[in-house]
């Protein structure tokens, strides 16, 4: 897929990333990185008896692997400026090893910059859905994206 600026947005449009796979090595290195080593995500033993029965996936983990899969689309690469907010965002279901997810996002929003012309703001609403298409985690983020430079009459090629 390739680049979208700004202005090739457009509201409502909907489109899916291509899957991940969340495995054992994932949690563990996000743990070693976070910090977070709750027996819900590091302990086979501890989960046997709670109320998903394994480990799961640190929540956290998985937004951000949902931020990596709507970057595999192209559509930001080389235009988006900056993250802007993730708001409203749901934990829905848990993820488990094994799981793959994907994103489906639908434009909910674009804001032309008020004191920058070459720049706006795009919200997406995401979802992260399983293998079995249940949402697992769903919310908003806000991405600033370049505007395609358009040369004015009085500009020499």
């Amino acid at each position: 897929m390739t680049r979208k600026y700004f202005d090739d947005w457009i509201e409502t449009e909907e489109f899916d990333t291509p899957t991940r796979t969340i495995t054992e090595t994932d949690v563990v290195m996000f743990a070693a990185l976070s910090g977070d080593y709750n027996e819900l995500h590091t302990s086979a033993e501890a989960t046997k008896e709670n109320q998903f029965g394994q480990r799961i996936a640190h929540g956290l983990l998985i937004l951000g692997i949902s931020h990596g899969l709507l970057f595999r689309t192209g559509f930001l690469d080389q235009t988006a400026i900056a993250f802007l907010s993730v708001h409203d965002w749901k934990f829905q279901a848990p993820v488990f090893f094994g799981d793959t997810i994907r994103v489906k996002f639908k434009v909910h929003e674009k804001k032309e910059s008020k004191s920058k012309s070459d720049r706006g703001v795009v919200t997406l609403y995401l979802e992260v859905i399983n293998q079995n298409n249940a949402v697992v985690q769903s919310g908003y983020k806000a991405i600033m994206v370049k505007r395609l430079q358009k040369r004015n009459s009085s500009e020499k090629i």
